[in-house]
Parts: C-alpha cells; sequence; structure tokens
C-alpha cells in the first residue's frame, strides 16, 4: 500500500505546489488535499474531529497565516493557527502513529543582528514579529507532542500560486515595477534565501516517497542574497528598465520589524534528499516558465 498523505493548506504558495509536482512525478504517494473549507483551524475542536476521522500515514500541514504586517494587530489569532493547531495536528497524529511534517520559516530567527553565516538548525531561535514567534511556538509545541515530527524550514517563497494562494509574490511585483517604473528602492541590509516554491515542493515528494529522520531541515535554494541584489537580478532578467536603488530598512518602515539576516544553511536537507540548486538556477528556471525575459 502506498503512503497516505494529508495535505493541508492546498491551495497556498507550496501547497499548490507540492500538488503539482505530486501529479508530475506520480510517485507512489496517496496524496490528499484537504482545503480551508474543509478543516478550518481556528475552529473550536476542529483539527481533532476532522483528523480524527481520517485514516493516513503523514500529514503535511502547509497551512499557516502568512500575513507578516497584519499579524502585528492580529496576535491572537496568528497564534490559534501557527501554533496551537499544530500542537493538535501533533497530537493528533501521536494517537495515530502517524508523521507529522510542518513547514516553518527562516523567520523563527533574526534577534541575532551580528550574525553574518547561515543559520543551521540547532542555532537558537530567535523571531523579531508576531509571525516569527507564532511558528517558533509551534515547532516547540509540536516536538513536544510527538517524536515523529518532521520541520522544513523555508524562506521568501516564490511560487506561481503567491502568497496565501491570492497570485503574487516578490518577483512577480519585481517583474512588473521594473517593467513601468522609472526608479525602484529595495531593501539592501536584509540578507535572506530565495526560494523557489517548486524546489520545495520537490523535497516534500521526496520525503514522502523516502522517508527521513525526524527533525529540524533548512528547505531552502542554495545561497544568500539581499533583497536589493535580489530584485536587481530579477529586474534584469525579465529585461526591466528601472533603475534599482538600495535603501536601508529604516527608510522603508513596515509595520513588523523583519530579520536582518535569516540566510539559511541547507547542508542538513542536500545530505538527506539532494542538492538545492541555486537561487540563481532557480529563479531563471521561473521566469522562463512564466514567459519574462531570458
Amino acid at each position: 500500500m502506498p503512503p497516505r498523505a494529508i495535505l493541508l493548506g492546498p491551495d497556498g504558495q507550496l501547497g499548490r505546489d507540492v500538488r503539482r509536482v505530486h501529479a508530475e512525478t506520480r510517485d507512489d504517494i496517496d496524496l490528499v488535499p484537504i482545503a480551508r473549507a474543509t478543516l478550518e483551524l481556528t475552529a473550536p475542536g476542529a483539527v481533532e474531529r476532522v483528523l480524527g476521522d481520517l485514516d493516513f500515514d503523514v500529514l503535511v500541514n502547509c497551512a499557516a497565516y502568512t500575513a507578516v504586517d497584519e499579524a502585528e494587530d492580529h496576535a491572537a489569532l496568528v497564534h490559534s493557527v501557527n501554533a496551537d493547531s499544530v500542537r493538535t495536528m501533533a497530537r493528533v497524529c501521536a494517537g495515530k502513529r502517524a508523521r507529522l511534517v510542518h513547514v516553518s520559516t527562516d523567520y523563527v530567527f533574526g534577534a541575532d543582528t551580528t550574525r553574518n553565516r547561515p543559520l543551521r538548525e540547532h542555532d537558537p531561535m530567535a523571531p523579531v514579529n508576531v509571525y516569527g514567534a507564532s511558528k517558533a511556538k509551534g515547532e516547540t509545541l509540536a516536538c513536544l507532542e510527538s517524536d515523529d515530527v518532521v520541520i522544513l524550514r523555508v524562506a521568501s517563497l516564490f511560487g506561481a500560486a503567491g502568497a496565501g494562494g491570492r497570485g503574487g509574490n516578490f518577483v512577480e511585483t519585481m517583474v512588473r515595477a521594473g517593467a513601468e517604473r522609472q526608479t525602484l528602492r529595495v531593501v539592501a541590509d536584509q540578507t535572506m534565501s530565495p526560494t523557489a516554491a517548486a524546489d520545495a515542493a520537490r523535497v516534500v515528494i521526496r520525503m514522502l516517497a523516502h522517508g527521513c529522520e525526524p527533525g529540524v531541515y533548512h528547505v531552502v535554494n542554495t545561497g544568500s542574497v539581499t533583497w536589493f541584489e535580489f530584485a536587481r537580478e530579477i529586474v534584469r532578467r525579465a529585461g526591466g528598465t528601472a533603475t534599482l536603488v538600495p535603501c536601508a530598512t529604516e527608510d522603508r518602515p513596515a509595520r513588523a520589524a523583519r530579520p536582518s539576516y535569516s540566510a539559511l544553511d541547507n547542508t542538513r536537507a542536500a545530505a538527506a534528499f539532494g542538492a538545492m540548486p541555486s537561487w540563481q538556477d532557480a529563479l531563471g528556471r521561473y521566469l522562463r516558465a512564466k514567459g519574462y525575459g531570458t
């Protein structure tokens, strides 16, 4: 019998690519999407009721509250979705002797302002905003409830579905702005690991098909870059004509603080699932697939 995997968040940026990659690879996995209309994570008792009635070997949680700035004003809701419901998922999985695969984020880091080398899985979590704190709490609670938890930390995703499944992401925004505007000011003092949702999805499918040890894995494209450098490469490759101007975070204030450095080391993930492509390679494939530039 093929392993049966329940997929939460199937219409989000990562979830949609997980479904697409699964359909393309035809791995021997019974992947069952469960949409928000079927399971509302904040509804009292919904996680226990819906998941308790299902038979599965693995629960893949791609569902999350991801609106970073809005999260600052809705902390209780954010923690309910990103932490409390994850604890319940892990508890249900433990009762069924099923594995929980939980997608987390580089935003569990950020308070170390002197950081200058990619973060590894064992580095202490230190979030700087409500969203990051809720994801860090979700990781911790899940691991307290079950011994069979796999946490996949992703970062700065760009996928066809866009953030929240609504379409649009940083790459799309820069392509459009690079063609329509004369000048773009982009933050140059935040360093991260931009990652194609398709590449992260391939890791999820490999993990479901072949297994791995429980624990934390940094599933990001190889390399790190500032948002300014990333934007400059996007506009260049897409054939935009805008002039890009670097600016400081303080010049572009946002409701939520952002990590100044959250680049992730993907060595462990590469050893388990195969080497991750560079962010430059991932960006090139994404732009070609969308018909932008070369």
